[in-house]
């Protein structure tokens, strides 16, 4: 029974890695998964999902006015798609997130979402709220703190590793510009950098 899943953590705590690794695993049992990540993401290139140990594969793009149910539906009146994997899930808006459930509820096609769950001022993400609310099944992925406690928060730092405090919630960036903290150092401002 198809279901919508959302996988989320904060930053660098390899969702793009094991979203790459559900694909493969789809695809070594000879199905057909279909890739996505969001447009605004072009860090690594357009259309391309990259894992930071390295590995990579090509992607379809979405983008804030997208259907994601009749891109999908149209996709598989051509050929069937037996799962629908999408990267930077936190980017996805409201009515996207009720698509993917239309997909799963009417056309059966799981729909495995990966995305950190709040931005660098601890507020959700419209994409990430509205899967925490619709997703049949939600699942951390964890990793750690500088302290060694469990990261939930994401915290986006100057160059000198100070945490900031104001700016527009959307910046695309990396561990130059992001770091994991748990809860505490992330009200303490302790970035460990």
């Amino acid at each position: 029974m198809a279901k919508l899943y959302f996988h989320y953590s904060s930053m660098n705590a390899g969702k793009s890695t094991a979203l790459l690794q559900a694909n493969h695993n789809y695809i070594e049992r000879g199905m057909r998964p279909i890739l996505y990540t969001a447009a605004l993401d072009d860090r690594d290139g357009q259309g391309k999902i990259r894992s930071r140990i390295g590995i990579e594969e090509k992607a379809e793009t979405f983008a804030n006015g997208d259907d994601l149910y009749q891109l999908v539906k149209d996709m598989n009146g051509v050929r069937r798609v037996d799962c629908l994997l999408i990267d930077e899930a936190q980017f996805l808006n409201k009515d996207q997130v009720a698509q993917l459930g239309r997909l799963v509820d009417e056309e059966g096609i799981p729909v495995l979402t990966y995305g950190i769950r709040t931005d660098f001022l601890g507020e959700a993400f419209e994409g990430s709220r509205y899967l925490m609310a619709w997703a049949d099944e939600i699942k951390e992925i964890k990793t750690i703190c500088h302290c060694g406690k469990k990261a939930t928060m994401n915290a986006r730092v100057d160059a000198s590793g100070k945490m900031e405090k104001e700016g527009e919630q959307i910046e695309i960036g990396g561990n130059e510009r992001y770091v994991s903290l748990c809860r505490s150092c992330f009200a303490k401002g302790q970035t460990g950098l």
